[in-house]
Formats: structure tokens, C-alpha cells, sequence
């Protein structure tokens, strides 16, 4: 029979389910236990495709090419294993599948409910995959409107399959009052009641705090909650998230997990091989979603998890107000830029200057997608002389159209999952850069998400041919279209369609930002 950790969350949204699920289920898998997992998202939007990363953060796309919350990415990224479009499940996705069964006229008469119609279809999803211990995270705060069906269909479930094959771990916040010094358990006990209204009763409390809270607030958790004290478990904030799954172990949540779900563990080393030691190099991030770092969370992780500090997000806005000296002013702080995507016309201008600059002081640079487009439009306006050269995606009558929509994406209306998305291989030139990253490999799969092409058919003269002089871009990467260009003579810039920082995992970051530390230790 398959076992169920249900983890849900009270209080405040974004204080670390995610992580959370993901370290739990990387630590059961180090102990034998065959895991998979299951986000829950309760927007009503089908996918994260056509959301902002200023409230929403990054949207994270998986092989198959699904554009997932970025919670895919942790899973990934902790797990070290491949997520797909199985493992997210969204209300949207939920209402759309019961309605287009309604209008198919297979419900046989019967009016459509919430119960049992939409539960239903939420328990068959939950129960199609495959695992003997399955982690399902349900985002959001327990007491959101969108979020009651998801509860009552796991309810329904743990009821049906039986309650000892399922385990309740409620995530919650736990504030310090400074006023008072003390800690304020209260709003923990209010959200464990409305799990309680919903028919769900926690077997474990994961009190999520600022700093270690004292074992009387702890009690106090464990009284007013009804679970007993060894299941109420203190997670402080920590600087190094990768660090959870060890202090997980350290407390034994495997064993305790374990004995009540009665799995086998198997014993053995625990492999979690994440960097505890960081290089103090300065890295750029220049981009236009300030909101929140989770929007450029796989990026930021990818620079971590090599042992790099974590990047600083530079407002490419601001340096469109900016003349070259004063990009020079704030990017001579750093030791390398990177040029992550995005969409729109803002702060590209900004991005173009801090490409210019890189280019022209030899400072390491990486442009992502968008990042790399923009290398190609500075390469052609400001050493081809193309005044105006840009992507038809910002001026749709530009002179030198550099970057163009791809073909394909011409007919296409909807916005929503109809980019170029998931997995796609492509041919790595010898000779380059880029061939000597992927250690000699000629084909290489990488993960997409755009809708625009460098224009490489109208546009030959920027590109180097093989054994041709001169100072052109040289292409380093190819599918159908342009991958990866670079330049000679340069000690690292590089410019990649696609997005490698999603392949990124503890204890295998991508090839490119390994090399990119490569190179920073050889200015040291």
C-alpha cells in the first residue's frame, strides 16, 4: 500500500513547505525509500506560464515542458531527479478537466458538483502516482477559500486508503514579539483548528521560527494542538537551506516518519554533498524583477550550489538612466554579469549597456535566453554599426531586425504554454567555448522557454564563419537555430538560448556556472 506525507501550511504563505517537502523526501530516498512528489497549487490559472515573477517568482520548466511553480525546481534540485508535468497539479487544470468531461457527457445526467465530481478528479490525480511514499505539498494557507476542495479530497483519501497510511505535517510560523520578548504561539494554534474544522487532524507540527524557540512555546504548540511533543519539531531559519535535510536527519523525522507509516529504511551513508564553503566573488544579476529573489530563484541557486555567494539582483532599469560611466561605477563592483530572461520592454536598454560594458572590459558575462538575444542586438549595433538594430519583440519596425519571432510562434494567439517549452537537443561545435564546458560532447539536451530566434538568415555578417578572421560572434551551439554564441579572445562570454540553471542539482551544478567559477579563480 502507498504511504502519504500531506504537508500543509498555516499562518503565512512562503515560510518553506516547499523546502521542507523537498528535504524530507531526499531524506527518506537516502534511506531507501522508493519517494515521489506532488505540488499543489490552488490558483485557478492551468499553469505558472503566464504569471508575474514579482508576485508569483520564477516560473521552473521541466523536461516534458510544463511551466511549473518554482516549487518543481527545490524538488529537482534536492531530490536530484527529473520532475514532469505529473508532478504539479493546479485547480485550474482540475476545473478545466471536470468541465470538459461535462461537456462530453460523461457524468451521465448528474449534476456537477464540488463533491464528489472535483474531489474525485483530484483523488485519481494524487493516486496515479506511482511511489512507495509519496510527498504531497498543498500550497497556500490553510483557511484559503481556493485551497478547501484540495483538503477535503485528501480527507476523502486518507479515509479510503486507510488513515494509518497517511501522515499530517502542518507547517507553521511561530513570530518572536520583541515588545515582550516571547514567542507568540497563538496564531499556530488558530490555523491547527481551522485544519481541524476541515476534518484533517496534524500527526506532525513543523514550527518554522526566526531563531530556536525555548521547549515551554514548544509544549504550548504541543498542547493546544493535540499532537505529542516529539512531533513538534523547531525549524529555525537557516543561511544555507541545503543544510535542512541534515538538520532533519539530526532530529530523526526519517525514523519517526518511518515507524508510523511502518516503512523499511535501509541503512547507509547519507550522501547530501551541498557546498558549505562559499568563494566571495561578486556576481551581477542584472534584472528587472525586484520584487522578490524567487524570481530568478534557479539562477541564484545554480551560482550557490557551485560555491559561489549568492548573486546581487542590479536593477537593469537603473542603468538604463545610466551613461557608460556610470554602468562602469556599478558594475566594476562585481566579478561577472549575468543576463537572465525575461519579458517586455523594460530595462532591456539597461541590460544592453551592462552587455557593452562586459564585452569591452573583457569582464565575464553569461546571458540566459532574452541575455543572449541582447548580445546579439549590442554586437550589432555597437561593432556593426546597425544604429537601432533590435529585437522585433521591443520594435516591431526596427531597421535590423537581429531577433525575430520564430516562425512557428507567428500563427499563435493564446499566450499560455505555447512557447518553444522542455527539452530539446542541439549540436556543440568544436573549437568553442561551449565544447570544452560540456567536456567534448557534441549533442546535449537543454531546456527551452521563449518565442523569439536570433535572425541568423538575414543577419550571416555577424556571425564568424569557420577560419575567418576578424572580430564576429561565433556560434557555438545549434539546433534548428541558434543556441550559443561567444566570443574569441574574451575570458567568458557567453551567450545560451536556453536555460541550464534548470538542470542544475546538490551536488551537480551546470556545467556552464561551474566553468564560470573556473574562470573568476583564475583572475585570483
Amino acid at each position: 500500500m502507498k504511504k502519504y506525507v500531506i504537508v500543509t501550511g498555516g499562518v503565512l504563505s512562503g515560510i518553506g513547505k516547499g523546502i521542507f517537502s523537498a528535504s524530507l523526501a531526499r531524506l527518506m530516498k537516502e534511506f531507501g525509500v522508493k519517494v515521489n512528489v506532488l505540488k499543489i497549487d490552488p490558483y485557478l490559472n492551468v499553469d505558472a506560464g503566464t504569471m508575474n515573477p514579482n508576485q508569483h517568482g520564477e516560473v521552473f520548466v521541466t523536461d516534458d515542458g510544463y511551466e511549473a511553480d518554482l516549487d518543481l525546481g527545490h524538488y529537482e534540485r534536492f531530490l536530484g531527479q527529473n520532475m514532469s508535468r505529473q508532478n504539479n497539479m493546479t485547480a485550474g487544470q482540475v476545473y478545466l478537466r471536470v468541465i470538459e468531461k461535462e461537456r462530453q457527457g460523461k457524468f451521465l445526467g448528474n449534476t456537477v458538483q464540488i463533491v464528489p465530481h472535483l474531489t474525485e478528479e483530484i483523488k485519481s490525480r494524487i493516486k496515479s502516482l506511482e511511489a512507495e511514499l509519496l510527498v504531497v505539498e498543498i500550497g497556500g494557507t490553510v483557511g484559503d477559500i481556493e485551497g478547501e476542495v484540495f483538503l477535503e479530497a485528501v480527507r476523502e483519501l486518507q479515509m479510503e486508503e486507510g488513515r494509518e497510511n497517511f501522515l499530517f505535517a502542518h507547517v507553521t510560523y511561530v513570530p518572536y514579539l520583541r515588545t515582550t520578548n516571547e514567542f507568540k504561539t497563538k496564531p499556530t494554534q488558530q490555523s491547527v483548528q481551522l485544519l481541524r474544522r476541515a476534518g484533517i487532524v496534524p500527526d506532525m507540527i513543523i514550527v518554522r521560527s526566526e531563531f530556536p524557540i525555548d521547549p515551554s512555546s514548544l509544549s504550548k504548540v504541543s498542547l493546544f494542538s493535540g499532537v505529542p511533543r516529539d512531533f513538534v519539531i523547531n525549524l529555525p531559519d537557516t543561511k544555507n537551506v541545503y543544510e535542512v535535510p541534515e538538520i532533519l536527519k539530526d532530529i530523526g523525522i526519517h525514523k519517526k516518519i518511518a515507524e508510523k507509516l511502518k516503512l523499511n529504511l535501509k541503512e547507509g551513508n547519507f550522501g547530501w554533498n551541498y557546498p558549505k564553503a562559499f568563494k566571495p566573488y561578486r556576481i551581477a544579476l542584472v534584472g528587472k524583477y525586484l520584487g522578490t529573489d524567487d524570481a530568478y530563484k534557479s539562477i541564484i541557486e545554480s551560482v550557490f550550489l557551485t560555491g559561489i555567494e549568492k548573486p546581487v539582483v542590479v536593477d537593469s532599469q537603473m542603468l538604463e538612466e545610466m551613461d557608460d560611466d556610470g554602468v562602469t561605477k556599478v558594475l566594476g563592483e562585481y566579478d561577472a554579469i549575468i543576463i537572465p530572461g525575461g519579458f517586455g520592454r523594460r530595462g532591456v536598454e539597461g541590460k544592453i549597456k551592462a552587455i557593452k560594458y562586459a564585452r569591452e572590459n573583457k569582464k565575464p558575462i553569461l546571458g540566459i535566453c532574452l541575455g543572449m538575444q541582447l548580445m546579439v542586438v549590442e554586437f550589432a549595433r555597437n561593432v556593426l554599426g546597425y544604429k537601432n538594430a533590435n529585437s522585433t519583440e521591443f520594435d516591431p519596425n526596427t531597421p535590423y531586425p537581429v531577433v525575430d519571432l520564430m516562425e512557428e510562434q507567428k500563427k499563435i494567439m493564446n499566450l499560455g504554454g505555447t512557447m518553444r517549452l522542455g527539452a530539446q537537443e542541439m549540436k556543440v561545435f568544436p573549437g568553442t567555448k561551449l565544447y570544452e564546458i560540456y567536456g567534448g560532447v557534441e549533442t546535449v539536451s537543454e531546456r527551452h522557454r521563449h518565442r523569439y530566434e536570433v535572425n541568423e538568415d538575414s543577419f550571416p555578417e555577424l556571425f564568424k564563419k569557420p577560419g575567418e578572421p576578424g572580430y564576429k560572434l561565433v556560434i557555438s551551439a545549434k539546433s534548428r537555430f541558434i543556441e550559443a554564441i561567444e566570443i574569441e579572445d574574451h575570458p567568458f562570454f557567453i551567450g545560451v538560448q536556453y536555460h541550464p540553471e534548470y538542470k542544475s542539482k546538490v551536488g551537480a551544478p551546470h556545467p556552464i556556472f561551474l566553468y564560470l567559477k573556473k574562470v573568476l579563480e583564475g583572475f585570483e
